[in-house]
């Protein structure tokens, strides 16, 4: 297991429950594991607890086999790829300056950037059909060329596993498939991937298996057909909705007060 949460629990000063109870979670090597649920379900936090940003009150998150704490954040840094759901740049830097910057935490102190490091961007670029905009500054990129320049980033850290927050934000239909796209090809190639989502659609067409929050407890995980059902969606998301099949994959159909789910495709 590449990415385990074991029974973790997360407190915030002053708040009258925890954040996070008793929760678990595993990214094999080539999974794609959706964590999805509503607004203030708890999946930042676990995020952040996974990677040791916050402390525990109880339980374990464990990295390779190994408990987070025991990561130096450089060493964290060669397996783990972040992708966050918002980013900034405050300096012009070229796509390719900014791709270059996922080789540092391979780079010893004071070293310089060598030819194997400038092959690894190079190759990261083109993994994520952003070649052709390593001279572009970052700022000047649509939103969906942005995204593929911040994927790139994290695969030239060579990590074993990328998590992602919100990836499709502010992306159309289009740039949001291709980024789905290139995310399932990689994790077919061995990577693993903790997929943070509200597009429950979306992850259901590409993920091997979901985890569903609710105020800071699991509720369901399995293959996405367990997790999205019309029970359990309807009682966690407090709205109605009706799940239908398309090609295997259950998709969410929203329901309007007094509709009703109508037949099934």
């Amino acid at each position: 297991m590449i990415l385990e949460a074991r029974q973790v629990v997360a407190r915030y000063p002053g708040a009258d429950a925890p954040a996070l109870s008793r929760v678990s979670l595993g990214v094999p090597a080539g999974s794609l594991i959706a964590l999805a649920g509503p607004n203030g379900s708890g999946k930042t936090t676990l995020m952040r607890a996974l990677l040791g940003v916050i402390p525990l009150a109880g339980g374990e998150a464990l990295v390779d086999g190994r408990p987070i704490w025991q990561w130096a954040r450089a060493d964290l840094a060669r397996v783990i790829g972040v992708v966050p759901q918002r980013e900034e740049t405050w300096v012009p830097l070229t796509a390719e300056e900014f791709v270059l910057m996922g080789r540092y935490p391979r780079l010893g102190a004071l070293s310089p950037v060598s030819r194997a490091d400038r092959g690894s961007v190079r190759m990261a670029l083109e993994r994520c059909d952003a070649a052709h905009l390593a001279s572009r500054v970052v700022d000047t990129l649509s939103g969906g060329e942005w995204q593929r320049v911040r994927i790139a980033r994290a695969l030239a850290q060579e990590p074993k596993v990328l998590v992602l927050d919100e990836p499709g934000t502010a992306l159309d239909v289009r740039h949001e498939m291709e980024i789905m796209e290139l995310v399932r090809e990689l994790v077919n190639e061995g990577l693993a991937c903790l997929l943070i989502s509200h597009h429950l659609n979306l992850a259901a067409r590409y993920a091997t298996g979901m985890t569903l929050l609710d105020q800071g407890e699991v509720v369901a995980a399995g293959p996405p057909g367990e997790v999205l059902t019309e029970e359990i969606l309807t009682r966690v998301f407090r709205w109605p909705l009706a799940v239908t099949d398309w090609h295997g994959a259950p998709q969410l159909v929203p329901l309007r007060p007094g509709e009703s789910p109508g037949p099934r495709g």
